[in-house]
């Protein structure tokens, strides 16, 4: 009789964790990598959502509509961060680009057009001079860019790039990173339904009350 009670209660255990599970739409370690030392995000108070990429990767060009989409109505709470992956010295280039871009107030007018550049017409725009001379179709200074490109500043920030790159265990991209605590990788639209649902898991963590004290 005692075993027949522990085999019901070990069931009944079991079905209740099975339902747990089957309530949860996407599960760590299969969705999405759980990040052992959680990183600092850039504006505490807010859900960081940071996105590592190359401007040469297609599987990066394949994400970003469904990125852009998603930056179009994403929430408030929510600070987004794009963090061009600098992981090998060609990539490097191009994270320099970006950072040099970027602290010039142009990366919206140029961000797509290099992606599209790249992939729609097999332009090859991985260095300091071919990049300098794309951008400057678009209105950037090449004089500014090329004075930006090797500064303290974009130093600062490619160096940034690769620490959390390599604190977050990061081999490839694209990959987007929530809260410094969840990698989540992939290409098509299910990348960003695992970002809305671990940027609401992080929510709620918020939104809970803290234990009353005794």
């Amino acid at each position: 009789m005692k075993h027949l009670v522990l085999s019901a209660m070990t069931a009944s255990v079991m079905a209740m964790s099975g339902l747990a599970m089957a309530s949860e739409p996407f599960v760590a370690g299969k969705d999405y990598t759980v990040i052992a030392n959680p990183g600092k995000v850039d504006k505490p108070g807010m859900i960081e959502v940071r996105e590592f990429f190359w401007y040469g990767c297609p599987h990066c060009y394949i994400l970003e509509p469904h990125v852009a989409s998603w930056l179009a109505k994403k929430p408030a709470n929510v600070n987004f961060v794009r963090s061009p992956a600098a992981m090998n010295p060609v990539w490097e280039q191009n994270a320099r680009g970006y950072y040099a871009v970027d602290l010039m107030g142009m990366t919206n007018k140029v961000h797509k057009p290099l992606f599209d550049a790249i992939h729609q017409k097999n332009q090859r725009l991985f260095d300091q001079k071919s990049l300098a001379n794309f951008y400057k179709g678009y209105g950037v200074d090449s004089n500014k860019f090329n004075a930006m490109f090797n500064s303290f500043a974009v130093s600062g920030k490619v160096a940034q790039s690769k620490q959390l790159a390599q604190a977050y265990q990061l081999d490839g991209v694209p990959a987007m990173v929530v809260n410094g605590k969840y990698v989540v990788k992939g290409e098509n639209q299910k990348v960003i339904q695992v970002v809305n649902y671990l940027i609401n898991k992080e929510r709620a963590l918020v939104k809970k009350p803290a234990p009353a004290k005794k």
